[in-house]
């Protein structure tokens, strides 16, 4: 049953990667180079570093992390570039090849699925692309994040707040309530302010000051 749900859930990545190539290969040249809601990367960057996320196995991450002496901005910056090519056409022709990847630091599958979420809607968002993940993507992602920190603070940010999705199944916590689509759910917990404003109920102003005190944050 676990290995079930794990291929379950890297198929559900692998489709996300192929829709947002999709949107990507309409970008132009200005637009490969805007900014993101994922701290100073534009993005090209955001592209490349999913294309590293989905390259290195649980060595290959810890050789570079101790090489990074244990920074992750420095990781993720030196195995971005590594990935990131000539043009932007090259950039996302990596990113092409790493489709169906499933090599990952750890076994911790709906993070990994959570990371090209979350990244996508990172470019999406700004440039102003209406693609949104299905529920079926997005609920096991929402799940994760709520019960533990992981490359996000995700949990730290809803303790003590009960989130309800108004259009899935998703629901956690206990406390004041956040309502609102599962995708800004999702992306709140992982950071990403502007998603505070599809969300209500008592318990948002709580989370939007947790948001606001802590600077974004690229990975």
């Amino acid at each position: 049953m676990a290995k079930s749900s794990e291929g379950r859930l890297w198929a559900l990545a692998h489709a996300e990667r192929a829709a947002l190539a999709e949107d990507l290969s309409s970008l132009s040249t200005e637009q490969w180079h805007h900014e993101t809601l994922c701290g100073q990367w534009n993005v090209e960057e955001v592209v490349a570093h999913l294309t590293a996320a989905a390259s290195l196995n649980q060595w290959q991450w810890l050789r570079s992390m101790l090489g990074a002496r244990f920074r992750p901005d420095v990781h993720n910056q030196r195995r971005l570039q590594e990935h990131r090519g000539n043009t932007s056409a090259e950039t996302l022709e990596g990113f092409r090849a790493v489709f169906d990847s499933t090599v990952a630091p750890s076994s911790h599958t709906p993070a990994y699925l959570g990371e090209v979420l979350v990244h996508s809607q990172d470019i999406r968002h700004p440039l102003g692309l209406s693609r949104t993940p299905g529920i079926d993507a997005l609920t096991p992602v929402a799940e994760f994040f709520a019960r533990r920190n992981f490359t996000v603070g995700s949990r730290t940010r809803a303790a003590g707040l009960q989130l309800k999705a108004d259009d899935g199944p998703f629901i956690a916590g206990t406390g004041p309530v956040v309502t609102g689509p599962t995708i800004a759910l999702v992306m709140t917990m992982a950071g990403r302010v502007p998603y505070l404003e599809d969300l209500h109920g008592p318990g948002v102003p709580t989370l939007r000051s947790r948001l606001q005190s802590i600077a974004p944050v690229a990975g």
